[in-house]
C-alpha cells in the first residue's frame, strides 16, 4: 500500500543525516504533495542557524580539495563532471545558493548558467537545444539556475505549449538526462521548496529596501498569482522525472542557512562518492627536481 504524503515526509526527512542524498531524495513512483512538506523544516543535519553556518564552513576546505582532484583527473582523460540543477519558485534561493555554496569552490572550474525566458532564436529550435552549450566540460562543476525544466513548468502553467507537447517533454527530459549520466555527468537536481508566506516576506523585503530593488521583477507578482498552478506543475515534475540516474532532492528553503548546508552536503557526498584522484605523473619527478636544484 502506498504511503500518504505526510507519513512519507516523516520517513524521508528524519533519516540519518549521514547520507543527505537519501534523506532528502524524492521517492520515485509515488505522487508528491508539496503541501505535506514543511518548507521551514530541518529534516537532517544541523538544527539551528549557528550550527548550520559552522557545519557549512567546515565543509569548504574538503569541497575545494575534491573539486581540484576532479579537475586534475580530467587532464588525464577522466570525463566525469557534476551538474547541479536548481529549480524553485521566485525568491526560493537559486541565486543565493550560487553565491553562498558555489562561492566555496574555485570559480575557474565552475560553469554557471542562469536560464531566462527563451529568445526568438531559442524558440525556433528544439527545447533542449539551448541546454547543450552551457553543459560542464570534464572536470567541471556546472550549475543551472533554472534549467530545461522551465520548458515544462512555465511553458505548461502559462499554456505557452500545448499539453500534448508538454507530456512528450517529460520523456525527452528523462532520456536527455540518461544520455548525460552515460557520458560521465553526475546530476544533482534540487527543488528549493519555499512557502507562500516566506516568498511574500522576501518580495516585500526587495520592495522595502532600495539596495534590493534591482532584484525585484514585476513579473514575480504575476507568477505569485499562479502559485497553485506552479505547485501542481512542480509536483508533476517531481513525480515524472525522478530516475535512478537522476533523482530529485527536495530542499526546505525557508531557512537560508539550512538550504545552503543541505546543498553543500549533497555536493560533498556526491564528490566523495566519485572519489577523484590526482593523475600519476608521466615523467620522473625526482629527475626534474635534481635538474632544478642544479640550476643557479
Amino acid at each position: 500500500m502506498a504511503k500518504d504524503g505526510k507519513h512519507r515526509k516523516h520517513e524521508i526527512w528524519n533519516a540519518d543525516a549521514a547520507d543527505v542524498r537519501e534523506s532528502l531524495r524524492v521517492p520515485g513512483g509515488e505522487r508528491i504533495e508539496l503541501a505535506a512538506y514543511d518548507a521551514r523544516a530541518t529534516p537532517s543535519g544541523p538544527q539551528d542557524k549557528e550550527a548550520g553556518l559552522e557545519a557549512t564552513a567546515v565543509m569548504a576546505e574538503h569541497l575545494a580539495d575534491l573539486q581540484e582532484r576532479l579537475f586534475a583527473a580530467s587532464t588525464a582523460g577522466d570525463r566525469r563532471r557534476i551538474l547541479l540543477v536548481l529549480q524553485g519558485m521566485d525568491t526560493s534561493g537559486k541565486g543565493g545558493t550560487v553565491k553562498h555554496v558555489i562561492g566555496l569552490f574555485n570559480p575557474s572550474a565552475c560553469r554557471i548558467k542562469a536560464f531566462k525566458a527563451p529568445t526568438p532564436e531559442e524558440l525556433a529550435q528544439h527545447f533542449l537545444w539551448r541546454v547543450w552549450k552551457p553543459l560542464p566540460f570534464p572536470g567541471e562543476l556546472g550549475i543551472f539556475d533554472r534549467s530545461h525544466y522551465e520548458d515544462v513548468l512555465a511553458a505548461g502553467v502559462r499554456k505557452i505549449v500545448p499539453r500534448r507537447e508538454i507530456e512528450r517533454r517529460y520523456d525527452e527530459i528523462n532520456q536527455f538526462e540518461k544520455s548525460l549520466t552515460d557520458d560521465g555527468v553526475t546530476l544533482i537536481k534540487c527543488f528549493l521548496h519555499i512557502s507562500y508566506g516566506e516568498q511574500r516576506r522576501r518580495l516585500l523585503d526587495r520592495l522595502d529596501r532600495p539596495d534590493k530593488h534591482w532584484k525585484f521583477n514585476p513579473g514575480d507578482i504575476d507568477d505569485r498569482a499562479l502559485w497553485p498552478a506552479y505547485q501542481k506543475a512542480y509536483e508533476k515534475v517531481l513525480d515524472r522525472c525522478p530516475t535512478p540516474h537522476a533523482p530529485w532532492h527536495l530542499i526546505p528553503a525557508d531557512r537560508k542557512w539550512y538550504r545552503n548546508w543541505a546543498i553543500s552536503r549533497l555536493l560533498l557526498e556526491h564528490l566523495e562518492a566519485l572519489d577523484p584522484q590526482y593523475p600519476k605523473a608521466q615523467f620522473d619527478a625526482a629527475e626534474y627536481r635534481e635538474r632544478l636544484l642544479k640550476q643557479s
